[in-house]
């Protein structure tokens, strides 16, 4: 059974209101070719969702096809914005987030009907939480009556956050503010601390205005949090302001898309030639953008699918062998998947990548 079955201090009830928006979902029928937009949802801009928006878009653009890398609240609002906004093919997610989607769904009709159809397009890398404090706060515990902000709602951080915090039965005052402002309040004595859900390292903390004796990363050891999340290590020098490696825990970043079905009408069609055509390319230039493109795509496992979610029909078509672009040179790749469709796409990853 899920570690997170049981409902999480509202968690629930703010999912409803999320997700009654998407209840009658209306998809456009009749797109005219020439303004079809192509668009993944990311995140802040200081955060790592953004910078490898920008990389796959970098990929994209060398072959002439334009990705709107745009920014949003983060995993919930990419996780809607995938199932319900139009011109939206990507938008990058949390893994605990699906987890709780997915667990949530399992007892709620309504929301199953919500989620479906949203699919996977590729596992991405392990992306740190990080708990910025007070230099007199000395673990998570410490934060019991203080002021700790969680993140934007709608966005993974909030959600990280509010399971982080009730896992270890922490009763923190919860302030719902983002990134750049909880960096802002922290520095000016307004809050105690704040969490931050990005792939180390991220650019947030690389100002010197987080001074090393008034500020440290809290270490995340509960045996709890170790067991529902990767355990971490953020590096000595990952930050100006550290003074040693810190004790972490992580959670996967994955790319979501929507299962479009090209005999439905022209706008799932042509949804889908964007889902082809980009995740032919993210699987053609992986070297390239290991090489060039966020330090992160180094820790990018391509067959490291949730479990529970389904890789979209349309990925599977575009890292297929025989498809290719007119910008993309051919290459020549298989390992058991939980259905199908993953096996497909891991056969396909690894005949692509090797190394499986």
């Amino acid at each position: 059974m899920s570690l997170f079955s049981r409902p999480f201090s509202g968690l629930q009830a703010g999912l409803l209101v999320i997700f009654t928006a998407i209840a009658g979902l209306v998809t456009a029928t009749s797109v005219p070719a020439q303004t079809f937009e192509k668009n993944i949802l990311t995140g802040g801009p200081t955060g790592t969702y953004i910078q490898f928006g920008r990389d796959i878009a970098g990929i994209a653009a060398e072959c002439g096809i334009t990705l709107n890398v745009r920014e949003s609240a983060g995993s919930l609002e990419n996780f809607v914005g995938v199932r319900q906004r139009s011109f939206t093919q990507f938008g990058i997610v949390q893994s605990d987030v699906l987890e709780y989607l997915r667990t949530y769904a399992a007892n709620d009709p309504e929301m199953a009907r919500t989620i479906a159809g949203v699919r996977i397009a590729f596992p991405l890398y392990n992306e740190e939480v990080h708990l910025l404090a007070r230099a007199d706060i000395g673990s998570l515990a410490d934060l019991a009556g203080r002021r700790v902000a969680v993140g934007v709602e709608n966005s993974g951080t909030h959600v990280t956050a509010t399971l982080v915090l009730d896992l270890a039965e922490v009763a923190a005052e919860r302030v719902q503010i983002g990134p750049d402002e909880s960096l802002r309040q922290l520095l000016a004595g307004e809050i105690d601390a704040f969490f931050y859900v990005a792939g180390a390292p991220t650019k947030l903390f690389q100002t010197p205005e987080i001074a090393a004796g008034q500020f440290h990363l809290l270490a995340l050891t509960d045996p709890v949090l170790q067991a529902v999340y990767t355990p971490a290590t953020i590096p000595e020098g990952t930050y100006p302001f550290q003074t040693g490696p810190v004790e972490a825990v992580a959670v996967k970043a994955v790319l979501m898309t929507y299962d479009y079905r090209i005999r439905k009408n022209r706008y799932h069609r042509a949804s889908c030639d964007a889902v082809r055509s980009i995740s032919h390319l993210v699987l053609r230039r992986f070297d390239a953008l290991k090489e060039t493109g966020h330090s992160k795509w180094s820790q990018v496992d391509l067959t490291d699918i949730p479990p529970g979610w389904e890789v979209a029909a349309c990925v599977n078509m575009g890292i297929d062998p025989e498809f290719s672009l007119p910008c993309t040179r051919e290459d020549a790749t298989a390992g058991p998947g939980a259905n199908e469709a993953n096996a497909l796409y891991r056969r396909r990853v690894c005949a692509a990548i090797g190394g499986c």
